[in-house]
C-alpha cells in the first residue's frame, strides 16, 4: 500500500501512518544526509520559520544554519545512534535571534531535524522530578494510575487525562480519569480494539510519546514526497509525524481539538497509554515533553513493580488461606461437606462470578453457574479434555457447544480437577463479557458522517465489537492460574487424604502411582539416557563379554541406587551414605577403609554423577588396586573449601604398584570427565607408584552443608550409634510389617544389635491381637500395608503410651491423621545405623 493511495475499511489497519509525507504545523523538518552534510528534504513550512532562502534541498546544512550550529547537530547525531532515543539541543540559535529546540535522530539513511519554537521557561528536568517526587512513594497500582492523571492535568494543563490499559483481545479500558468537571466521565468505560489501529500501537513502542497539536487536520507537506527512488521519508520517529486523517476524524467526533499519549510499556508490550485530550487547539513544549516521556518511562517501572507485588500479595493470601482450610482438614467427616463449607473461601481467592463442586456425583453451586442438570456433561467433558490438569477457557460455548444454553451465565469456566480417575472437579464460572462491560457512550448514538464515512465514527464502531465478544467473558490470565494451582494442590491433598481412608487400596496405588510418575517423568529419561549411554559404549578388544556384562551391571547398579535416593527424599543424597554403599562389598578384615568428612548432601544431579564415579573408583580399586590385596588400604576424605565447593580425596595404600594405564578406557574418562562436564567442576587423577590418588571438586550450587550429628565410630566396617540413655538390647519390640522378606531383614539389623525380644506382625488385626497379651517397649510400624494402613496399631500404642515410628518405601503420610503426623519416619530400604538410632531416640523420650 503506497502512502498516495486511499484509505478505506479495508486497509485502514494497513494505512502506513509511519510515511505521511507531512508533518504538523507547530515545527518544521529538515532531512539531510547521514551526516548531516546536504539537505535533502525539508518541510514546506521550513525556510520560513527558520528564515532561510526558499530553496533548502541540495544545500550545505553549514551554510544555511551556521557552522556552530551545524557543529553541534553533528556531535548529538554521534552521541545518540539509536532512532529510538532521538538526541536533544534545547535552545540551539541557528542566527541572531533566531532561537529553536531542535530534536535529532538518525533513520533509514537519513539525519532527520526537527525544529520548535524554544520556550526557555521550563526546565524539563526539574519539572520531570517534580513530577516523580509525587508518586514515588505510591504503594498501590491503582492509588498510582489515579495519582498520574490528576498530576499529569494540573502541570501539563489538559482538560481529560485518562490511563488506558489494553485487554487480552486489543479492546482498552479506562483505569483512571482526571477531567474537567462539566465534562462526561469515561472511568472505567471500554474502547473497542479498532479504535487504536495495530500499526498505531507498533509505533507506540517505538516512539513513546505522540502529540496532536491540532485535530483541524493542517499539515505541512515534505518537499519532495519521494525521493529520486520513488521512497518516502520514514517518520517513524519523528516527534512532527502528521496525522492519519482516520484518526483525526475521531478525535473531531468526540470533540477533542488536541491530544497526547505517552506509552505505558510492560516487559516489552504496550501495557497502556496514559491518554491526554483537550477540546482547543493545544501544544506543548520539548522540554514539557520531555518531562512527560522520562514521567512516563518512570510509571511504566513503578508499574511494573507495583504489579508483581500485589501478584504477590494475592498469592500469599490465597496461599495463607489454603493453609488454614487445610489445618481444619480432619481425617473424619465427610469430604464433600468440608470442601462445600471452604467454596466462599475459594470463590474470594479467585475473581468469578460463580463457583459450584461436583464430587462423587453430588453438585452444590454459589452464584451464578450453569443449571444443575447440566454439570455432569460439563464435568465429563473437563475431565476428558484437560487430562487431569487445570482447564480454563473464556469461550467455552466454542469448544464445548452444548454450553450455548447456558452462556449467558458462563462464557468462561476453569476447572480444577479433584481426581485422576473421575470427573470430580472445582469449577469457577465467569458470566458473558457483553453483560458486565460499561460502554464508552451509547453504541447507537449517532454522530455526524465525515469525510471517511458514517462507519468510522467512534460511537457506531461498537456495534462491531459487540458482535465479537459475544459468548465470550474475562478470559483467565496467569494470576488465576497460578491461584488456581494453590487451590488444586491443597484440594487433591485433602480428597485424596479422606479416599484412601476409603477406597480399595489397590486403587489408591494407582492414583499415588500416576501422581508420582508426572513428578520423575524427566529425571527417569534423564537417567535412561545415561544407561543407553553406557550400554552403547564399546568395550575393549581384550575384555570378554562377562566381563563386559558385569562391568555395565555394576554401573547400571551404582545409578539405580543413586536414582533410588532422588526417589526416597529430597531429590538427593548424602556422600557419606554413597560411599558406604558402594564400599560395604569390599570391607574385610584383610584390608582397611577409611571414611572421613562432614555431613554433605548433593542434589539429585551431582549425586547421580557421583554414584556413577565412585562405583568406578572402587571397581578398579578392587581389580587393580589397593584392594585387591591383603593389607591394602583406602581412606576417602572430603572437607569444604572457604569457596563453598566440595574437595573430595580418594588416597589407595598398600596394593600392587601403580603404573600409568597405557590407554585411556571408558572407566577412566568416566572419572576424568564426569564432575567437569556435567558439573563444571575438577577431577585429577595422578598415577603414584605408591598407591593412586585422585581429586575431586564438586561446585557449592549443587551441595547443602547439614548440622553436625550425634559422634559416630566405626566397628568391623559398620557404623553403630552411642548407646542411648536406655539401652535398645533390654527392650522388648513389635515390628509391623507385610513383606517378610524386609520383615526377616529387620529381624536381623536388630539382632545384630543386641534387641532379641522380637514380636512380628503382618497386618493391623494381627499385631492387635498380639497387644490384647503383651505390651512392647517400642514399635516399628510400617504405614502402607497390604490390606490397609497401621494407623488402628498406631492409634493403640498413643493409648498406651508406647514409643513407635513409622516407616515408608515413599515420602507419602497422606494416609495418616494429623495427630500422627509428627511420628518420626524412617526410610526403606532400612540402613540399619539410621534404624537403631531412631528406636533408640524414641527410647530415650519416654
Amino acid at each position: 500500500m503506497s502512502p498516495n493511495d486511499p484509505v478505506n475499511l479495508t486497509n485502514c489497519d494497513r494505512e502506513p501512518i509511519h510515511i505521511p509525507g507531512s508533518i504538523q504545523p507547530h515545527g518544521c523538518l529538515i532531512a539531510c544526509d547521514a551526516g548531516a552534510g546536504t539537505v535533502l528534504r525539508h518541510s514546506g513550512n521550513a525556510a520560513a520559520m527558520l528564515g532561510l532562502e526558499t530553496e533548502l534541498n541540495g544545500r550545505n546544512l553549514a551554510d544555511l544554519i551556521g557552522h556552530g550550529a551545524t557543529h553541534d547537530i553533528r556531535n548529538a547525531l554521534a552521541a545518540a545512534p539509536e532512532a529510538s532515543r532521538p538526541a536533544l539541543i534545547p535552545q540551539l540559535e541557528i542566527a541572531p535571534g533566531r532561537v529553536f529546540d531542535v530534536s535529532i535522530h538518525r533513520h533509514a539513511g537519513h539525519a532527520i531535524l526537527e525544529f520548535e519554537a524554544s520556550d526557555g521557561k521550563v526546565m524539563a528536568l526539574q519539572l520531570t522530578r517534580e513530577l516523580i517526587g509525587r508518586i514515588h512513594a505510591t504503594i498501590n497500582s491503582t492509588q498510582l494510575l489515579r495519582q498520574t492523571t490528576v498530576l499529569l492535568k494540573a502541570v501539563l494543563g489538559y482538560d481529560r487525562v485518562m490511563v488506558y490499559r489494553f485487554e487480552h483481545d486489543g479492546a482498552g479500558k479506562v483505569e483512571a480519569e482526571a477531567k474537567r468537571p462539566d465534562l462526561e466521565s469515561f472511568l472505567g468505560q471500554y474502547f473497542p480494539a479498532s479504535d487504536i489501529p495495530q500499526q498505531a500501537r507498533a509505533l507506540y513502542l517505538k516512539n513513546p510519546i505522540r502529540i496532536i497539536s491540532d485535530s483541524a487536520g493542517h499539515s505541512i507537506a515534505i518537499e519532495p514526497t519521494l525521493d529520486p527512488s520513488g521512497q518516502p521519508l520514514d517518520l517513524s520517529h519523528a516527534h512532527l509525524r502528521s496525522v492519519s486523517p482516520i484518526h483525526l476524524e475521531y478525535l473531531r467526533n468526540m470533540g477533542v481539538a488536541a491530544s497526547m499519549s505517552i506509552s505505558i510499556i510492560i516487559d516489552g508490550a504496550l501495557w497502556g497509554l496514559i491518554a491526554c485530550h483537550h477540546y482547543s487547539p493545544k501544544f506543548l513544549s520539548m522540554p514539557q515533553r520531555i518531562s512527560a516521556e522520562m514521567f512516563g518511562e518512570y510509571l511504566s517501572m513503578h508499574l511494573i513493580g507495583l504489579l508483581q507485588k500485589q501478584r504477590l500479595t494475592a498469592v500469599t493470601t490465597a496461599r495463607n488461606a489454603l493453609d488454614r482450610f487445610l489445618q481444619r482438614a480432619g481425617d473424619e467427616g465427610d469430604v464433600f461437606d468440608l470442601m462445600r463449607e471452604a467454596m466462599a473461601d475459594f470463590k474470594d481467592m479467585l475473581p468469578c462470578d460463580g463457583i459450584g463442586l461436583y464430587l462423587n456425583e453430588r453438585w452444590h453451586g454459589i452464584g451464578t453457574t450453569p443449571p444443575a442438570a447440566a454439570i455432569p456433561g460439563l464435568a465429563d467433558f473437563m475431565s476428558s479434555t484437560s487430562e487431569s490438569r487445570i482447564f480454563a477457557t473464556h469461550n467455552l460455548s466454542l469448544t464445548y457447544p452444548k454450553a450455548e444454553d447456558y452462556y449467558q451465565d458462563a462464557s468462561g469456566v476453569l476447572a480444577v480437577p479433584l481426581s485422576q480417575v473421575s470427573s470430580d472437579c472445582l469449577l469457577f464460572f465467569r458470566k458473558e463479557r457483553l453483560q458486565t462491560l460499561n460502554w464508552a457512550g451509547n453504541p447507537d448514538k449517532s454522530y455526524a458522517t465525515g469525510p471517511m464515512g458514517d462507519r468510522l465514527t467512534p460511537r457506531k464502531s461498537f456495534a462491531i465489537w459487540k458482535e465479537t465478544v459475544e459468548r465470550n467473558s474475562e478470559p483467565w490470565n496467569d494470576a488465576d492460574r497460578e491461584i488456581a494451582s494453590a487451590i488444586h494442590s491443597a484440594a487433591v491433598e485433602v480428597v485424596l487424604r479422606h479416599s484412601e481412608m476409603m477406597q480399595e487400596e489397590r486403587l489408591k496405588a494407582e492414583i499415588r502411582q500416576r501422581l508420582l510418575n508426572e513428578e520423575l517423568n524427566h529425571r527417569v529419561k534423564n537417567i535412561l539416557a545415561v544407561i543407553k549411554s553406557l550400554v552403547a559404549t564399546p568395550a575393549r578388544e581384550a575384555v570378554t563379554l562377562s566381563e563386559y556384562v558385569t562391568s555395565l551391571r555394576g554401573r547400571i547398579q551404582a545409578l539405580s541406587l543413586a536414582h533410588d535416593q532422588v526417589i526416597r527424599g529430597s531429590g538427593g543424597g548424602e556422600v557419606k551414605g554413597l560411599l558406604e554403599a558402594e564400599l560395604s562389598p569390599y570391607k574385610s578384615e584383610n584390608n582397611k577403609i577409611t571414611i572421613l568428612g562432614p555431613g554433605i548432601q548433593l542434589d539429585g544431579r551431582a549425586y547421580a554423577v557421583a554414584a556413577l564415579v565412585f562405583h568406578e573408583m572402587c571397581t578398579n580399586a578392587a581389580k587393580y588396586g589397593s584392594l585387591s590385596r591383603p593389607g591394602g588400604s583406602l581412606e576417602v576424605s572430603w572437607s569444604v573449601r572457604p569457596e563453598g565447593e566440595i574437595e573430595i580425596i580418594w588416597q589407595e595404600m598398600g596394593g600392587p604398584p601403580v603404573d600409568r594405564p597405557s590407554r585411556r578406557g571408558f572407566g577412566t574418562a568416566l572419572i576424568e570427565r564426569s564432575i567437569p562436564f556435567d558439573l563444571g567442576g575438577s577431577s585429577k587423577v595422578d598415577f603414584d607408584p605408591g598407591g593412586l590418588r585422585a581429586t575431586m571438586t564438586i561446585p557449592a550450587r549443587f551441595i547443602t552443608v547439614l548440622e553436625q550429628r550425634p559422634e559416630e565410630k566405626m566397628i568391623n566396617g559398620t557404623q553403630t550409634a552411642l548407646t542411648e540413655a536406655r539401652k535398645l538390647d533390654e527392650a522388648s519390640v513389635l515390628l509391623v510389617e507385610d513383606q517378610v522378606l524386609i520383615a526377616m531383614d529387620v529381624e536381623m539389623m536388630l539382632s545384630d544389635n543386641g534387641i532379641n525380644e522380637i514380636t512380628v506382625a503382618n497386618s493391623s488385626a494381627n499385631a492387635l491381637d498380639h497387644l490384647k497379651r503383651f505390651t512392647p517397649d517400642v514399635a516399628l510400624l510400617d504405614i502402607n500395608l497390604g490390606t490397609g494402613t497401621s494407623v488402628p496399631v498406631a492409634q493403640e500404642l498413643v493409648r498406651r503410651n508406647v514409643p513407635f515410628i513409622f516407616a515408608t518405601g515413599y515420602d507419602d503420610r497422606t494416609a495418616l491423621p494429623e495427630e500422627l503426623l509428627s511420628i518420626p519416619v524412617v526410610r526403606k530400604p532400612y540402613d540399619a545405623a539410621e534404624l537403631i538410632q531412631a528406636l533408640g531416640r524414641r527410647l530415650a523420650e519416654t
